[in-house]
C-alpha cells in the first residue's frame, strides 16, 4: 500500500514538472481596457477612485465620441463617447477634461487613460472627472456612427442605461402644441408617441431661436439631471442644427381610429365578426361616406400571389363594406361587421343598441364592389389578415387609408419588384408611407419599417383585440401608441367589456 501511494505521488511530480517544462502559454492577461458598461457599473451612489484595482486591472476606456460642442448646447467640458464592449450593449460615459472637450467631434476614435480619476455624479450626470486632457488619445476620425431608434419610454424607465449615448427620437411632437412663435430655447416636453421627455436648448445655443416644429426626427444625447436625493430625471439635449429634421409642419388629424376587433369568435365565425372604430369627429356618412376593407391572405384564398390591386384585389383575399348612412358623435365608437350584432358569436349579448353604422351578412353576400361571400372575413391560419377604413367608397390599388392594422405576417404580402406591389398603409402610430429615418418612400405593410402587427390569439375562444393608446386631436397625433390587449370575452360579457379601461382614448 505504502509503494503504491509513494508510486503515485511520484508521477503527480512528473505530471508537474512536465507541464513546467513545455512552458509555451502565458496564460490569460487582463485587458488594458474596461467596458463602459462595467465603468458604470462600479457607482452605487457614492463617488468611486479609478484605480487598476477597482477596475479590474484595467486602466484605460475607449469608445467614439458623440459629443458635438459647436452648437454650444452641451454641457460644458464634457467628452462624450460610447462603445458596446459588454454584450454588445451600448453604454456610454461623459469625461470632465475641460475646454479641450470641444477639439473632438463625433465619429473620433479615442482611448482614455481614466486611473486616478474619479467616477462621480455632478448636477446629476455620472462623469469621470480628475483626468487630464493629455490622457486622451485619438485613434481615428470619421468613423460612422449608427444612431439606434429608442422610445422616450425606455429613457424614462432607465435613464442610466441611456444616459451619454446618442439616439434618435422619432416623429416626435411638443406637448402641448408649440404656437407659431415658438422656438426651441428652453425646455420643452417632447413626445415620440411613448412619453413626455424634455427637450432642453441653452438660451445661448446656435439654433436656440429655430422655429419649433410640429413633427421631426430629434437626435441628440440623454444626461440625466437632479431632482432630489439620488433622483435623477433624463434630459435630452441635441447638439448642432442639423439634429432636428422636419416631418411635416402641419397638424393633420384622423378623422377615424381604429381601436379594435373579433375576428375569431367563440363557436362559428361566420355573420359575427365585428369591427370597433372611435371618431375624432362628427360625422355623417350619409354625406360623407367611408369603406372597411378586410384582407385575408389564408394560403385557400384566391386570387394566389402579390396583391396587385391592393385593398382592391377582391375575391378571396379582400372584402368591402360600404358606409353611406347613419352618423357618429366625436368620441364615440361605432361598429361594422355581420349581422348577428352579439358580442363573442351565437348565442351571446346582443350588441344591438351599439352604434352600427354598417351590417352585412358576409356568408350569404358579396361585398360592396368586391368580395366573395366567406364564412369568415378574417384569416385564422397564421398568415396576415388586417383591415383598413378608407374615406370615400371608390377604392383602388392607389387609395390610401384613414387608418390600417394588420395581424401576423404570413403570404404573400409585399413585393418591391419588378412593380411595387402590396396593402397600402397610411401614417398612423404604427405606420409610416416615408421611412421616418431614411425618409425613403415605403408606402405599404412590410416595406421598410412597417413591420409592426398584431399577434394571433388562441382559436375559437373569443378574444377580443382591444387596442389602447391616447389620441390627440389637437396636436393630431398619438400621444401614447396603440398596443394589443386581449380581451378574453364569454357569452354573457357586456359591452363595457370592450369599450372601457384599456380602450382608446381621444383628447
Amino acid at each position: 500500500m505504502k509503494k503504491i501511494v509513494f508510486y503515485s505521488f511520484f508521477l503527480s511530480l512528473v505530471a508537474i514538472a512536465g507541464c513546467k517544462k513545455e512552458g509555451n502559454y502565458p496564460g490569460a492577461t487582463i485587458s488594458p481596457y474596461i467596458a463602459l458598461f462595467d465603468i458604470r457599473d462600479l457607482y452605487k451612489g457614492n463617488d468611486v477612485v479609478l484605480t487598476e484595482s477597482t477596475m479590474f486591472g484595467s486602466k484605460k476606456i475607449t469608445g467614439m465620441v458623440v459629443s458635438d460642442h459647436s452648437g454650444g448646447n452641451l454641457p460644458a467640458g464634457l467628452l462624450v463617447i460610447q462603445e458596446r464592449r459588454r454584450l454588445d450593449q451600448l453604454r456610454g460615459i461623459s469625461i470632465a477634461i475641460g475646454a479641450d472637450a470641444a477639439k473632438y467631434v463625433p465619429g473620433d476614435s479615442v482611448i482614455i487613460n481614466v486611473e486616478g480619476g474619479i467616477l462621480k455624479r455632478v448636477d446629476g450626470i455620472l462623469q469621470i472627472t480628475g483626468v487630464a486632457s493629455t490622457a486622451v488619445t485619438k485613434v481615428s476620425s470619421g468613423n460612422p456612427i449608427t444612431v439606434d431608434r429608442v422610445p422616450s419610454s425606455a429613457v424614462l424607465t432607465n435613464p442610466d442605461k441611456y444616459e451619454s449615448t446618442l439616439f434618435v427620437l422619432v416623429k416626435a411632437g411638443f406637448n402641448p402644441l408649440p404656437a407659431p412663435t415658438d422656438v426651441l430655447a428652453g425646455d420643452k416636453a417632447l413626445n415620440d408617441g411613448f412619453g413626455d421627455i424634455t427637450l432642453h436648448t441653452e438660451t445661448t445655443a446656435a439654433f436656440a431661436n429655430t422655429k419649433a416644429p410640429f413633427l421631426a426626427n430629434y437626435y441628440g444625447i440623454a444626461f440625466n439631471k437632479a431632482i432630489g436625493d439620488n433622483q435623477v430625471i433624463p434630459q435630452f439635449r441635441m447638439r448642432k442644427a442639423s439634429d432636428v429634421v422636419v416631418l411635416s409642419s402641419t397638424i393633420s388629424v384622423a378623422p377615424v381610429l381604429i381601436t379594435g376587433f373579433i375576428s375569431d369568435v367563440k363557436g362559428g365565425d361566420g355573420n359575427y365578426e365585428y369591427m370597433q372604430f372611435k371618431a375624432t369627429r362628427d360625422i355623417n356618412f350619409a354625406t360623407t361616406p367611408y369603406s372597411v376593407v378586410v384582407t385575408n391572405n389564408a394560403n385557400a384564398s384566391v386570387p394566389t400571389g402579390f396583391p396587385a390591386n391592393g385593398w382592391a384585389t377582391g375575391n378571396m383575399r379582400t372584402y368591402k363594406m360600404n358606409i353611406t348612412s347613419g352618423s357618429v358623435k366625436k368620441g364615440e365608437f361605432f361598429y361594422v361587421g355581420g349581422t348577428g350584432k352579439m358580442i363573442n358569436g351565437s348565442g351571446s349579448t346582443s350588441m344591438s343598441s351599439s352604434n352600427w353604422v354598417k351590417t352585412l351578412d358576409y356568408t350569404t353576400t358579396n361585398g360592396d364592389g368586391f368580395g366573395t361571400k366567406t364564412s369568415g372575413l378574417f384569416a385564422n391560419s397564421g398568415n396576415a389578415s388586417g383591415f383598413a377604413i378608407f374615406e370615400g367608397t371608390n377604392i383602388t390599388a392607389a387609395s390610401v387609408p384613414v387608418d390600417v392594422i394588420f395581424v401576423g405576417t404570413g403570404g404573400s404580402l409585399y413585393t418591391a419588384t419588378p412593380t411595387a406591389m402590396g396593402y397600402r398603409i397610411t401614417n398612423t402610430d404604427w405606420y409610416d408611407v416615408k421611412n421616418p429615418i431614411t425618409l425613403q418612400d415605403q408606402p405599404f405593410y412590410r416595406a421598410g419599417s412597417n413591420t409592426l402587427n398584431m399577434s394571433y390569439t388562441t382559436a375559437d375562444m373569443g378574444y377580443f383585440y382591444m387596442l389602447g393608446g391616447e389620441y390627440n386631436v389637437a396636436l393630431g397625433r398619438w400621444m401614447k401608441a396603440r398596443s394589443q390587449n386581449n380581451v378574453l370575452l364569454s357569452k354573457t360579457s357586456a359591452v363595457l367589456e370592450i369599450e372601457g379601461e384599456g380602450a382608446t382614448v381621444i383628447k
